[in-house]
């Protein structure tokens, strides 16, 4: 193997993050049979950590098999009947991933757009939503391409003014910032392991709230996907226990151990970290004349979208910082490849020592690419952490 032997990637990508050992020994752990009782127990326990983390009651809260985007095909597929009214929130690649799953099971849709790096405005949403009256009205909240974090409460408010589902994507935002799904109103909510959980991908958290069963069991067709159907995995998930597949075991023993480190570690200390080490690397990006592409207001704090100087190699930067110092970062996605790198701070990846790590190595490298000499930016990273 290539790798063999090198010291582990520092993962500060759009994801995945790095995960605390014990979380990759939670995989090594002898397999239990899909229908064992000690592994039912630890699928209950699963939930209600879940539970916890997503900050909900709903009782048909589970990991999804497959990633992020399988929980998003999940949501539609269950919530939307062909002919059925949506309007998605499009401001980057996921809203744009949305809009192409609604067409393809053949949902009406109806789109409000944003410039990519900019919220969705509210006025905006409701102007849309009251002239389509839509069954679901999505939205994402940490929109991953961009780094832009939409406030999500006014739009919940939106979707029960008009009588619409709210589905809202989390995938980015679970585990690195507050997610209240019962608090915002939020009908059907779905993530994934592999960000700010610091968990392997390969598993989709889901909620789905009461008006949301009410809409999946009202349906006049089955669920368009068989693997992903809500009416069939539930009852594996739930007090049934019907067999629908053989569950991902030793991802459900990863999951486990990641939700049990970040209650242990306490939700708002969680995110007081992922705030702190965002505002110390947007200082020391700025010292070096960086700027952001995103309004201070609206940044994820685990997704930091920054714009590439003028003149600059995206591609040679990242290869530098990749081969000669072992870091991963991101590339910018649709109209802002090239334009931008996506810094991330997730889950185990945020720590300090890894933003006065970048930005050491980032100076080094944008002087050698020509970048106007400024220095200081670990330093002024480190005055942000001697503040707090």
């Amino acid at each position: 193997m290539r790798n063999e032997g090198k010291p582990a990637r520092i993962l500060m990508g759009p994801g995945p993050s790095n995960c605390d050992p014990s979380v990759l020994e939670a995989m090594t752990r002898p397999l239990l049979g899909h229908l064992d009782p000690e592994f039912l127990a630890i699928m209950d326990e699963t939930q209600e950590l879940l539970r916890r983390v997503m900050k909900t009651r709903n009782r048909l809260t589970l990991p999804v098999s497959g990633t992020g985007s399988a929980g998003m095909e999940a949501c539609f597929v269950n919530l939307v009947e062909p002919g059925d009214r949506v309007l998605v929130c499009v401001n980057g690649v996921f809203g744009t991933r949305m809009a192409d799953i609604v067409e393809r099971i053949g949902g009406r849709l109806f789109t409000v757009e944003a410039e990519w790096g900019k919220p969705l405005d509210p006025t905006a949403v409701e102007a849309a939503a009251r002239a389509c009256l839509p069954k679901v009205l999505a939205v994402v909240h940490a929109e991953t391409s961009t780094g832009v974090l939409q406030p999500i409460e006014p739009l919940g408010n939106i979707a029960r003014e008009v009588g619409a589902l709210f589905l809202v994507d989390v995938v980015t935002s679970l585990g690195g910032c507050n997610v209240d799904t019962d608090g915002w109103q939020v009908d059907a909510a779905y993530g994934g392991t592999q960000k700010c959980l610091s968990c392997p991908p390969g598993l989709a958290p889901l909620s789905f709230g009461s008006r949301a069963l009410s809409a999946l069991e009202a349906r006049k067709t089955k669920v368009q996907s068989w693997y992903l159907d809500m009416t069939m995995v539930r009852k594996y998930w739930g007090t049934e226990r019907t067999y629908h597949h053989t569950a991902p075991i030793s991802m459900v023993y990863a999951l486990n151990q990641a939700l049990k480190l970040l209650i242990g570690e306490g939700l708002e200390a969680r995110f007081k970290r992922h705030r702190l080490n965002h505002r110390a690397l947007v200082a020391g990006l700025e010292a070096l004349g960086l700027s952001m592409l995103v309004e201070a207001q609206y940044r994820a704090p685990m997704l930091n979208a920054v714009l590439i100087p003028e003149g600059v190699d995206d591609r040679k930067v990242r290869g530098t910082l990749l081969n000669d110092y072992n870091i991963e970062i991101g590339g910018g996605l649709g109209p802002l490849a090239g334009r931008t790198w996506r810094i991330g701070l997730m889950g185990s990846s945020c720590r300090p020592e890894n933003v006065t790590l970048l930005l050491n190595v980032l100076e080094r490298i944008l002087k050698a690419h020509g970048v106007p000499n400024r220095s200081g930016a670990a330093a002024a990273a480190e005055a942000v952490y001697a503040a707090s």
